[in-house]
């Protein structure tokens, strides 16, 4: 992996310790410059689970894509600086329970303590947070918490606005056994090909900001700003394009 290109790509000149410091500083900027976005799938174009392909997508070719090509691409260049990492397989949370192993990759990071990193899941923290049992982290974008959930772990998130006994809404529920790559391929190949996935059913981009968050969904371009959300209906594809230009810098 060329380390200096990624890190080019993902626009950190920081430390290259072996320290939360460095962590925080690489998964910040990750979550700032590189976008969850979908759009290969209804591209018809195969996404491949291979981390040369993956660094040609997101490094070469300056795209984004969904939490196996994120995080597993993340996990390399976590592991080239020489951090311990360990792909976690997890179920994300729905109005139906949790969904199935490997639905979704986060990762765990191991230092002096352990930490859950993830640039894969789209609105959630934007630095790493503890994976210490019940320990809060507070981020940007709210605060955080990881509780045993029998053999597993839940990943929890409250709004800052919420009073201390205010309620926890999970995220995703995940297992600390360690996972290769290639142990997502089938779910990946059913998000990319059911018309059960959310994946098929409508076109997303989605990049954090230093103030909130712009996202596209089809036509529907979002954007949230220091607590103020704003959202229009795009006239078309060439306005579709436009946007994906000039806020994602994505050129299809």
């Amino acid at each position: 992996m060329d380390v200096e290109k990624y890190l080019e790509r993902i626009c950190y000149d920081g430390p290259l310790d072996r320290s939360i410091g460095t962590l925080r500083g690489l998964h910040r900027s990750h979550i700032l410059t590189v976008p969850f976005e979908d759009l290969d799938i209804h591209l018809g174009r195969r996404i491949v689970l291979d981390q040369d392909a993956l660094f040609d997508k997101i490094v070469e070719r300056r795209r984004g894509g969904f939490c196996y090509e994120l995080n597993g691409l993340f996990a390399g260049l976590l592991r080239e600086i020489g951090f311990e990492v360990e792909m976690l397989s997890a179920g994300v949370a729905g109005p139906n329970g949790f969904g199935p192993d490997f639905d979704h990759m986060a990762l765990r990071v191991v230092l002096d303590e352990d930490w859950l990193a993830d640039v894969g899941f789209g609105d959630s923290f934007i630095e790493p947070i503890r994976l210490e049992e019940s320990a809060v982290t507070e981020d940007a974008t709210g605060l955080y918490r990881v509780n045993a959930d029998g053999p597993n772990r839940l990943m929890s998130r409250r709004d800052h606005d919420e009073p201390a006994e205010g309620i926890w809404n999970p995220q995703y529920r995940f297992s600390l056994e360690a996972r290769e790559l290639m142990d997502y391929q089938e779910m990946c190949v059913y998000q990319e090909t059911s018309p059960e996935s959310h994946f098929t059913q409508r076109r997303l981009c989605s990049l954090a900001t230093e103030t909130g968050r712009i996202t596209l969904t089809d036509l529907k371009l979002i954007v949230t700003s220091n607590g103020v959300r704003e959202e229009r209906m795009l006239s078309g594809e060439d306005e579709f394009r436009s946007v994906l230009a000039k806020s994602f810098r994505i050129a299809l």
